[in-house]
């Protein structure tokens, strides 16, 4: 049983897949309190990860997204080979302080304080002041600034025009309105 915050089916809104439909399998309960998290951690339902694959097989997408609060904390290798198994490309997003499991298909680190993960395919960096320079040494295909709450925006678009490096990713779904 996994507590479960929501399940959903719509188009991610940051980062590398934005615009691409996707099922969200939202877990509730994370081991940070970051003041722009979008997550009530009190909400939620325990769930069997037979009743989760019931949920997600009436969506067209075979792309599952386990987002959070922190997704490590409720998942593990048996879960996410459950997902696979059912035909799912799983992709988490994560804040990097706990081990990923290793059959994850796409690994989207956000990191926050005390970050362990050196490595994923996507960094996505909510940007709210911090040195970018402590995230030389992290290992990524695709790297992500991203304003936080959209409050600024105008400055990450200036620090990217002067780091290259960085790609912007904004909350497009807020944009939109995309639910």
């Amino acid at each position: 049983m996994r507590k479960v915050n929501e399940i959903f089916y719509s188009l991610q809104g940051e980062g590398y897949f934005t615009g691409t439909a996707a099922i969200f399998v939202r877990f509730s309960g994370c081991n940070l309190r970051c003041d722009f998290c979008d997550t009530n951690h009190n909400d939620g339902v325990m769930i069997s990860d037979e009743e989760i694959l019931k949920r997600i097989s009436k969506f067209e997408s075979k792309h599952l997204i386990l987002t959070g609060g922190e997704p490590t904390l409720s998942i593990d290798y048996n879960f996410v080979q459950k997902m696979k198994d059912a035909g799912y490309f799983v992709q988490i997003e994560t804040n990097g302080t706990l081990p990923v499991p290793e059959n994850i298909d796409w690994i989207t680190c956000s990191p926050k304080i005390n970050c362990k993960l050196t490595q994923a395919n996507e960094l996505k960096v909510v940007y709210t002041g911090q040195d970018l320079s402590e995230y030389d040494s992290f290992k990524a295909e695709h790297r992500f600034l991203q304003p936080c709450s959209m409050k600024n925006t105008k400055e990450v678009i200036e620090i990217i025009k002067h780091n290259p490096q960085w790609r912007l990713s904004v909350q497009m779904h807020k944009v939109v309105g995309i639910e």
